[in-house]
């Protein structure tokens, strides 16, 4: 087939290929709605159920044993000449790091609404961060023949909580057992409000976006919808226009009606907004917007990891300019040696269908390839060496628990899985915490990091303990002193001998320890003053008088004296450390606690009970903003040794609803009470 031919077919495949992502709450139906897609468009002869476990995207065992999304899922469907991409991401908080990735995968976001429940912070979050990353967004509600639902209610709430530009494209109708389409239609008949209004409004706004259509509007009136199809694009691309569709995934009203607005409304990817690419690092980064064409050179970015115990790591990607081909070889950001494409996948649910190529707007995997990681980008060109995406604003991971495994001697092996599983979720967090001689992992919830210990479990079989981590504390000291220790052993042949002088004094938070040799005449002489500065440094590490680290303080060794043939390192090491450690008994030392600055998102109904729990926990509420539909975010300042398991108190308070980050502030004393009990439980090592 001549070149220009099949340039012409990609070009034309291209114009086919559609996006969308299906976020929003946990138990809006999102699963189910994806899977009455799937079934509607030919691709399953019937729907999979989450009670049974028989869902496409639910696929994981974990997932079927808590019936609800626990990571992203891929699929796609082919309907009237069109690939649909379709992304069911998780809606509960803690999987954050698995749903917000999926939006930086797609042109479009729909947001799934629960008729039931109504229009809920996660909706509100995620239409936000969809706005934030420029997508096009739709809002489905689902489960409209659900008892009891007040549909317009529900209609006028979603217009006063995201705007008037929300506008129905259709409404339903013979008591909710099927849709009516408001945008190609003038007339017929529905559960409530009208049709010719609906369309009015919509023909309005779309119209709006194009001088010579608004013209054409005011003359005669009307406009063939039929001509709309770019203004409606660039409606939809500006949020100008915020469609909202209506469906019950269980009885199936509206998901045919939902496909065809997919494939006749929604953007391929040369009508979506560009992503947001940058070239460079830090200031000098350059915004770069790539271009949806087939033959230009590739850039593809990996928005999800999987660790697949049968093919490996498996890297999930959208191509976002040029065509990956299997068999061929892309660069992964700034490296130096490609890797080959040996098999190249798109995904349903847990089958991987292999194809030979992605065009920009595909979705599709690479397997075994150990150097790809979350949010790479992978090229054929040298100069996208170092391209990237515009990071996403991901919550801080806060919620921390310690393991140590259970078998002695599994610490490394502990180590690589944890690293494997961190690696998958970009808001977990693995740390070796040197203070406090613990391996952390750091997550946004109880359930995210129960998930992942049953991950550990049952996909590894792999049993560890488990610890709140212990909080960092540090010591100081409120007033200079002296200390001087001398250090004489003889046990027969040679003997140790070394004697420090040293002053002590207090600095300001956050400097540090500052160690200055002011010895003078050589009475320590040079080769040992290492040593001392070793001795003297440990002797701060390890504590004083609650065994935490001494933070704050210059050490000055002024004098010394030492012995021709018994002074060695070990005999000044140890006096420097004796010496300021009496230099600090006799300092006013003081136990520092880490302070961290508080951020809780939740109900305005909740604000009272969440501000008078932070003052129980010695916190101080520093300030408080109104946010979007009815919710207030709360600042404050609390010892974080107050807010170990905070998010279930927060839980409690909020029916669920609320979230809070963490940002660590700086060190106070902590109240006498506490100091007390933190030195009874330590004991200082003797010689």
């Amino acid at each position: 087939m001549p070149a220009d031919t099949i340039a012409s077919a990609a070009s034309s495949e291209l114009l086919a290929i559609r996006t969308l992502a299906l976020v929003g709450p946990s138990g809006a139906g999102k699963t189910s709605l994806a899977e009455a897609l799937l079934c509607k468009s030919g691709a399953l002869t019937a729907p999979g159920s989450l009670e049974r476990g028989t869902t496409v995207s639910d696929w994981d065992a974990l997932e079927r044993r808590a019936q609800h999304s626990l990571q992203t899922s891929v699929m796609h469907i082919s309907h009237e000449g069109c690939r649909i991409h379709l992304l069911d991401a998780p809606g509960a908080p803690e999987f954050s790091g698995q749903a917000l990735p999926a939006l930086e995968a797609v042109d479009t976001a729909a947001i799934v609404i629960n008729a039931t429940v109504g229009v809920e912070p996660a909706a509100v979050r995620m239409m936000a961060h969809a706005a934030a990353r420029h997508l096009d967004r739709l809002i489905i509600v689902n489960k409209i023949d659900a008892p009891g639902v007040n549909l317009p209610a529900l209609l006028a709430q979603i217009r006063a909580t995201f705007g008037s530009e929300c506008l129905p494209l259709n409404l339903p109708a013979h008591h909710a057992s099927r849709v009516q389409d408001c945008f190609y239609t003038r007339e017929g008949e529905t559960d409530f409000s009208s049709v010719a209004e609906a369309h009015r409004a919509l023909v309005e706004q779309v119209v709006e976006v194009d001088g010579e259509f608004v013209e054409r509007y005011l003359n005669d009136g009307d406009v063939d919808v039929c001509e709309l199809h770019a203004p409606l694009e660039e409606a939809l691309r500006q949020g100008h226009l915020i469609p909202v569709c209506f469906t019950s995934a269980r009885s199936g009203a509206g998901v045919y009606e939902l496909l065809d607005i997919i494939t006749r409304l929604l953007p391929n990817p040369t009508e979506g907004n560009p992503p947001d690419f940058l070239r460079g690092e830090g200031a000098a980064a350059e915004p770069l917007h790539t271009t949806p064409d087939p033959a230009a050179h590739v850039v593809a970015h990996v928005f999800k990891v999987m660790n697949d115990p049968f093919i490996g790591k498996l890297g999930v990607m959208r191509v976002h300019q040029g065509t990956v081909t299997a068999n061929g070889s892309l660069f992964v950001g700034d490296g130096r040696k490609p890797f080959k494409v040996g098999h190249l996948f798109m995904l349903q649910g847990k089958e991987h269908v292999e194809v030979e190529r992605a065009l920009p707007g595909d979705i599709c995997a690479v397997a075994k390839v150990d150097v790809l990681h979350f949010d790479a980008v992978l090229h054929d060109a040298a100069e996208d060496a170092h391209l990237h995406l515009a990071p996403l604003d991901l919550p801080v991971p806060v919620h921390g628990l310690a393991l140590t495994p259970k078998r002695h001697g599994d610490e490394q092996r502990l180590w690589e899985l944890l690293q494997r599983l961190v690696d998958e979720d970009p808001c977990l967090k693995l740390e070796q915490v040197a203070q406090t001689n613990q391996t952390v992992v750091w997550g946004l919830g109880e359930l995210h990091l129960r998930i992942l210990l049953e991950r550990l479990r049952e996909q590894y079989k792999f049993e560890v303990d488990t610890a709140p981590p212990r909080i960092a504390y540090r010591e100081t000291i409120t007033a200079p002193a002296e200390g001087h220790h001398r250090h004489k052993k003889q046990s027969g042949g040679a003997g140790q001998f070394g004697e420090v002088f040293l002053r002590i004094a207090p600095l300001e938070r956050g400097a540090g320890v500052r160690f200055v040799d002011a010895v003078k005449g050589g009475t320590i002489p040079g080769q040992f003053m290492a040593a001392v500065e070793k001795g003297v440094r440990e002797g701060l590490a390890t504590g004083i008088i609650s065994g935490h680290p001494v933070v704050d303080v210059e050490v000055t060794v002024y004098d010394g004296k030492h012995h021709s043939v018994d002074s060695k390192d070990i005999a000044f090491a140890t006096a420097g450390r004796k010496a300021v450690i009496a230099a600090v008994l006799e300092a006013r030392p003081i136990v520092l606690e880490p302070i961290v600055s508080v951020e809780i998102s939740a109900p305005e109904v909740a604000t009272g009970d969440i501000t008078g729990d932070l003052s129980s926990r010695r916190g101080q509420v520093v300030g408080t903003e109104a946010q979007l539909a009815g919710q207030m975010l709360i600042k404050a300042l609390a010892p974080l040794a107050e807010l170990v398991s905070y998010q279930n108190r927060l839980n409690a308070l909020t029916a669920g609803q609320g979230r809070f980050t963490l940002v660590m502030s700086h060190h106070e004393p902590v109240p006498p009470q506490v100091q007390q009990q933190l030195m009874s439980g330590h004991r200082l090592a003797e010689d």
